[in-house]
């Protein structure tokens, strides 16, 4: 979960001073946990605990529709092409970048992008062999309108606070996904 929310804050648009919106049904929560406010660097969180899924979708639609907030992370599982279509248009007319965590990829859905995000094991500490170095994942994009699907290794940068490519992969010719942050719309 750490690891998804790491992604999630990356895709903000860099400079956003908007809040971002967590909402998830208080089921959700417990299992999964809450974020912490202290440890999102530079990031104004806003919870939205909810009590069914129905609750989180127009909770979001909401948000993104009426732009005050930079980012909007649900919780939700099993949407509809409709219900995902009018997140994407909430979130174009709000101009700002909506993510949808749903705990499977299965399904229709209007996202403009899934992911699938893992954790890896971090790279060692330059100074210290024996202590870890930056948190690391893995970032799958399954599906991209008019991109080819791939996979990268990121680990985050302490001093950005943003996420970028590994250094073993950086003379690759990768480009970096978490830098410039998404365009509006919505992703999976």
């Amino acid at each position: 979960m750490a690891a998804l929310l790491l992604f999630a804050l990356s895709r903000r648009l860099e400079g956003d001073a908007r809040p971002v919106l967590v909402t998830a049904t208080r089921a959700w929560l417990s299992e999964q946990g809450r974020p912490y406010g202290p440890g999102l660097s530079g990031v104004s969180p806003i919870l939205a605990p909810v009590t069914t899924a129905a609750e989180a979708l127009w909770t979001l639609e909401q948000a993104l529709r009426s732009g005050a907030v930079s980012l909007a992370l649900g919780a939700v599982d099993g949407t509809t092409l409709a219900q995902t279509r009018r997140l994407y248009f909430a979130a174009k007319q709000g101009e700002c970048v909506a993510l949808v965590l749903p705990r499977r990829l299965d399904g229709l859905s209007a996202a403009r992008r899934r992911w699938r995000i893992s954790t890896c094991e971090s790279a060692t500490d330059p100074d210290d062999p024996r202590a870890p170095g930056p948190a690391r994942l893995i970032a799958e994009l399954v599906r991209g309108r008019g991109e080819r699907p791939g996979a990268w290794m990121l680990e985050q940068d302490d001093e950005t606070h943003r996420l970028r490519l590994a250094d073993r992969l950086a003379g690759d010719g990768l480009a970096a996904i978490g830098h410039a942050g998404a365009p509006s719309g919505l992703a999976a």
